[in-house]
């Protein structure tokens, strides 16, 4: 067999297509909704070799439209998760023995064919299944799963080509093995792409993995199954399976061969997740990697010295974008109080202009929460701040679900810093501002630290340079992400790593070679080329 020292494509960021009117890909993109639309998808579980059609018939509705029927899957039982995970062993011993190369090709041909082929339908089945707009859809589920397939591959070759040093007549080596066991991978309802690299991530490192995608991102999961098998990964490396929560743990979390997972979700689920792995140590061949990216309550803080323009637009943007769904989305604003009645104007402004309505028509920047719990979980904090005494509400407000679960953008202002919405993730178009006095800057610096458990991602807006570093200094351990004058979301794979720590995860960095290295179990090999053949070392001997 010939042999190499392979040098990978070089990655580069998956250029963003605009979809303005007249576009080809807006025409694509059109026809495919359309035709997406039609039919009633019809979705199996993917297990080794087989296609399982069995269990609960389960129905698949837009969030904007939840009484078409988009699909059918079927609810996974606890023997199909076992089934997944015999499967997953069984895949191992090749996977594991496949060349590196052959591993990335696949991975590589993936991110072709979503580039390509697939953008269009992965892109429609992001939009209808999960209320994202077409853009939102492209920056995720096109340009960056594409990013994260191509950009681990060649972090992948970078971790294989770190060697330690060796001495004379000595040879060094690290051989980066997969994990000993399968990996679960747990993936999120709002972002496609996150949905996309925490099951292939794991694979592309030569893992098995048995993969329960959120219930209301089946629709899309689907699609991305469908392109890893066109892609060439091989029957049973990863098993994808759409039973219950505690169903799966149940047969999971106590299985021998359990030997990670990597996990997008709620907080309160994963230190669940955290708690049962621990009760269960012993049963384990090996320690478990444990990784996942949890909740967040991020911020914007604007220092008195900010363009209220550019703040304005961050809020704008980083609160309402995709419904405020998003891990990074901005759910909490301090706002210096020389800047307040300038930013009330062009953020009610930006509002007033925002249309909000199914993802079909391009014109709407507003979808629809993704499920009635959500909805329902959102409206109870908007009645309760519309009747409570420490805020108000100052824009929105209004909700509906009688077609889709719409709740406008809504603005609090809070009079206590501490008030609940400041505190408490909500995950939806609702944004909490709390007005501070502009010379008590350093004071609400504190405030921002030792408000919330999570520390995910936050933003300082300000043209005062000192002002900038005090923030970036005193708020270290507040947001894994910090963004100096922007929006705090948006993170790029390759350029900004993403992840956080405190109450919002293990912070191994999505889209970075960290991340990747926790998917390997090193291995060093030391080589004597001339062993010695006497036990006696030189100190021994008699002085003459």
């Amino acid at each position: 067999m010939a042999t190499g020292f392979f040098k990978v494509p070089q990655p580069l960021n998956e250029p963003v297509k605009s979809y303005a009117p007249g576009s080809k890909e807006r025409a694509e993109l059109k026809a495919k909704l359309k035709e997406m639309r039609a039919e009633v998808r019809d979705i199996p579980m993917f297990i080794g070799t087989k296609e399982i059609r069995d269990g609960k018939k389960t129905s698949i509705h837009p969030p904007h439209d939840h009484k078409h029927l988009l699909g059918n899957y079927y609810k996974s039982e606890k023997k199909h998760v076992k089934l997944a995970i015999d499967a997953a062993l069984a895949a191992r011993k090749k996977w594991t023995g496949l060349s590196w190369e052959q591993r990335a090709a696949i991975f590589l041909k993936a991110a072709e064919l979503i580039a390509g082929t697939y953008r269009a339908e992965l892109n429609a089945a992001t939009m209808l299944g999960q209320s994202k707009n077409a853009y939102q859809a492209e920056i995720d589920s096109a340009c960056e799963i594409i990013d994260f397939l191509r950009f681990n591959v060649h972090f992948m070759s970078e971790i294989y080509a770190m060697q330690p040093s060796s001495s004379p007549g000595i040879w060094n080596r690290l051989e980066w093995r997969p994990l000993e066991g399968f990996v679960y991978a747990l993936t999120p309802f709002n972002f496609t792409a996150i949905a996309g690299n925490l099951p292939s991530s794991c694979a592309m490192m030569g893992n098995v993995v048995v993969w329960k995608p959120s219930n209301t991102a089946i629709y899309s999961a689907h699609v991305l199954m469908k392109i890893f098998k066109e892609a060439g990964v091989p029957d049973g490396v990863i098993n994808l399976i759409y039973p219950t929560g505690p169903d799966a743990a149940e047969v999971i979390f106590q299985h021998p061969d359990f030997a990670g997972i990597h996990f997008t979700g709620s907080t309160g689920v994963f230190q669940d997740i955290w708690k049962t792995i621990g009760n269960n140590i012993h049963r384990y061949k090996t320690y478990p990697r444990i990784v996942g990216e949890t909740g967040g309550k991020d911020f914007i803080l604007a220092h008195k010295s900010a363009d209220a323009k550019v703040l304005a637009t961050a809020i704008s943007r980083g609160a309402f974008e995709y419904q405020g769904q998003k891990c990074s989305a901005a759910s909490r604003a301090y706002v210096p109080s020389n800047l307040w009645n300038a930013v009330k104007k062009y953020v009610l402004e930006d509002l007033a202009t925002m249309k909000m309505g199914p993802t079909e028509d391009f014109g709407n920047f507003i979808n629809a929460v993704i499920d009635e719990k959500s909805f329902d979980k959102l409206a109870s904090y908007i009645d309760a701040a519309k009747k409570g005494k420490d805020a108000k509400i100052i824009a929105g407000g209004n909700y509906n679900k009688s077609k889709g679960y719409f709740i406008e953008p809504t603005i609090i202002q809070a009079k206590d810093p501490k008030y609940v919405t400041m505190c408490e993730e909500l995950f939806g178009p609702v944004l909490t501002i709390y007005v501070y006095e502009e010379d008590k800057f350093e004071e609400v610096i504190k405030t921002v630290d030792s408000t919330s458990i999570y520390a995910l991602t936050g933003s300082i807006i300000s043209q005062d340079r000192y002002a900038i570093e005090l923030a970036t200094t005193k708020l270290q351990n507040a947001a894994g992400n910090f963004y100096i004058n922007d929006k705090p979301t948006g993170a790029v794979v390759g350029q900004q790593p993403f992840g956080g720590s405190r109450g919002s995860g293990t912070n191994d960095k999505a889209g970075s070679m960290v991340n990747l290295m926790r998917w390997v179990s090193p291995r060093t090999i030391k080589e004597t080329f001339v062993p010695p053949v006497d036990y006696r070392y030189p100190f021994l001997e008699k002085d003459k």
